[in-house]
């Protein structure tokens, strides 16, 4: 019986480079990954048309399209992780101190309110500095992924025309998340913001999630198997990966590289640990910082994020 075909796309990277050579295969399944060289424009393809079986997405960009009814569920494969506490950046001349005084202030949020990146940068600012978001009036360069969603009164568009990186050097933002600036009087708002990053996770283990693996509920529900083929494949991609990165065996090693082998002897544990359980925590942060920030309305659970039949896996 020939392989089911299964239209995916994922960003090659060290834990799914495996995977994606065809070094692990998926029994049963083929996974036909299409390479868009922007990814977001594959959350977007995913979110507004179900374009594919198999999709890497941004967490929040998951939680809120759950919460409008979008026809596809999440494995608890956590494919990318990062430190957001340097996304932030600001005008040196705007009389920016300290994160508070971004209140009552206009900051910039690259493309949309609902961006993973930009959640987690708010979430920092108001549980690790005490910044009330609510007196911040939140400017985006672009829309959302979910169009059904409505943001919070203090959350508006860039004008037309306008760049935000321009913005940010002319002070008519005090502030920005998630964008890139070489301009000589824009700086980061935390002072050695890695180091920082770092010294979070190893006081309380934060350690922020990025993307994760969503199928097709169509697909789900005519292959089940598919979910746990999926997990025990990802699984072995990363194990691969890991054995290298331990043994310092990686050709040419990237930034991100670097990081989960600073994270894994900072913790003592796997930098990429995939399943509920080791990431419940981290993932219940997000829910609770999507709710306070307006990018939900209800709470849900944490386990109603994940395909029933993955609860208790860890790799």
């Amino acid at each position: 019986m020939p392989n089911v075909k299964l239209k995916s796309v994922s960003r090659s990277q060290g834990n799914n480079e495996a995977l994606k050579t065809g070094r692990v295969s998926v029994p049963g399944f083929d996974l036909q990954f299409e390479e868009v060289p922007v990814l977001i424009d594959a959350f977007r393809r995913m979110v507004r048309g179900l374009e594919f079986d198999v999709c890497e997405l941004a967490l929040t960009t998951y939680i809120c399209a759950r919460a409008h009814g979008k026809r596809f569920t999440a494995l608890p494969i956590f494919l990318v992780r990062a430190f957001h506490h340097g996304a932030i950046l600001i005008n040196s001349d705007a009389g920016i101190h300290h994160p508070k005084d971004l209140e009552g202030r206009r900051v910039g949020v690259n493309r949309g309110y609902t961006v993973t990146t930009g959640l987690w940068a708010r979430s920092i600012l108001q549980n690790q500095y005490g910044v009330d978001l609510s007196k911040i009036t939140w400017v985006l360069s672009g829309d959302e992924h979910v169009a059904e969603y409505r943001p919070p009164a203090n959350v508006v568009p860039i004008e037309v025309g306008q760049k935000m990186s321009d913005l940010l050097t002319s002070g008519d933002l005090c502030a920005a998340i998630g964008i890139e600036s070489d301009a000589p009087n824009v700086r980061p708002l935390i002072p050695n913001a890695d180091e920082v990053a770092y010294g979070q996770l190893a006081a309380n283990g934060h350690y922020p999630i990025n993307h994760l693996i969503v199928v097709r509920d169509e697909v789900l529900e005519q292959k089940p198997e598919v979910a746990r083929a999926l997990f025990d494949a990802f699984a072995q991609s990363k194990r691969q990966y890991l054995a290298k990165l331990q043994s310092d065996s990686i050709d040419k090693p990237t930034a991100v590289d670097a990081m989960h082998k600073r994270v894994s002897q900072i913790t003592g544990n796997d930098p990429l640990p995939y399943g509920i359980e080791p990431n419940r925590r981290m993932v219940q942060e997000v829910i609770d910082s999507a709710l306070v920030q307006g990018i939900i309305t209800e709470r849900v659970s944490v386990d109603s994020l994940f395909c029933p039949s993955l609860q208790g896996l860890t790799a």
